[in-house]
């Protein structure tokens, strides 16, 4: 309560970008001190056993999850495990460091309680990110997504080799890997979407070696089900552990924002409550076409215990959650779970 009629007003009344920039300051503050952890665990943090989960051999103390974008640079996993989320996923992180697009570049659409941004990945590099995470102590498992280097001139082979060097850094500290397959590959701006790129870059990376760790594939939420059909088809060939849906949108079709809005703000991919519903198709379309044969990480427009739960009913084994936080505040993980464990 204290958020929305407080804290949130004030951060609403600051440039998106501005206000997420406060926002992970004062989860890196957090991060750094030994005390303020407590705390926020003391305030935050209660455990349902209930919720415990187990995939790749790694328990997760509740299916809630940090999804990648909210902390690129790994400044916030501690603050993120006190604040009672069941795993962490930093990201996305690139072979090379990036300044990511101009400003603006991250834009709140509150009729629709949703993000649109094109932050164009900005990270500080995978050696220097996975340097910063390898210093951690964590009890939850921490993922790290990975995707290439936001350079139009890296295609190719170079762009295998840009996303293998980020790979193999996260291989030394991540629990488990997600590749972003949202990504260009091409000067023409094709991306590993494509069935023959996603072979390749599989190919690449070697998923099913005994030296990995729990990789992933990350869908976008405007897969069309056959589309999906195919690229799980060669994900499969290839081994992996399991797959994250989804990632942002494009589709603009269904958003209450006034359409002047959304020309001023250009593109972008879509996130929050506006793509719930289609990223639950998606999910659901996965475990259709995968039977319970590997997890699935469900994530798109979940902010609040009952949007939760109809993800987990669709077939997700875990959830994420970003712009959710944005509207409802710290304290919608704490009532997520309590709502997960009153039904369960």
């Amino acid at each position: 309560m204290i958020y929305k009629r407080l804290l949130k007003p004030l951060l609403f009344n600051l440039d998106a970008e501005d206000a997420h920039d406060i926002t992970l300051q004062l989860a890196s503050d957090v991060n750094n001190s030994t005390f303020l952890q407590q705390l926020t665990s003391l305030l935050f943090n209660k455990k349902y056993e209930s919720l415990e989960r187990e995939f790749w051999g790694l328990t997760f103390p509740n299916p809630i999850g940090l999804a990648a974008g909210f902390d690129k640079n790994a400044a916030t996993p501690l603050a993120m495990q006190s604040l009672g989320f069941g795993f962490a996923e930093i990201g996305s992180i690139t072979a090379k460091p990036s300044k990511g697009n101009p400003k603006p570049r991250a834009f709140r659409l509150p009729d629709d309680h949703s993000l649109i941004n094109r932050m164009g990945l900005n990270n500080k590099g995978a050696e220097a990110i996975c340097r910063t995470v390898s210093s951690y102590n964590l009890d939850i498992p921490l993922g790290v997504n990975i995707a290439k280097t936001n350079d139009a001139s890296i295609y190719g082979d170079d762009a295998l080799r840009d996303y293998l060097f980020s790979y193999e850094q996260a291989l030394a500290v991540a629990d488990y890997i997600t590749v972003n397959i949202s990504c260009p590959n091409t000067g023409e701006g094709k991306t590993f979407e494509d069935p023959s790129a996603l072979n390749d870059l599989l190919s690449a990376l070697e998923p099913n070696r005994k030296d990995r760790k729990p990789t992933l594939v990350k869908f976008s939420v405007d897969t069309p089900r056959e589309v999906l059909q195919t690229l799980v088809n060669i994900c499969e060939d290839h081994e992996v552990s399991g797959y994250v849906a989804t990632n942002t949108s494009s589709n603009r079709s269904s958003l209450k924002t006034n359409k002047a809005r959304l020309a001023e703000i250009g593109n972008g991919g879509l996130s929050g409550n506006a793509i719930f519903e289609q990223s639950t198709q998606v999910v659901q379309w996965l475990s259709e076409i995968l039977g319970g044969s590997k997890p699935i990480v469900g994530v798109g427009g979940i902010n609040d215990s009952q949007s939760a739960l109809r993800k987990l009913e669709a077939g997700a084994d875990l959830i994420q959650l970003y712009t959710g936080l944005v509207y409802e505040g710290p304290g919608l993980i704490s009532r997520i779970k309590k709502g997960l464990d009153h039904h369960l």
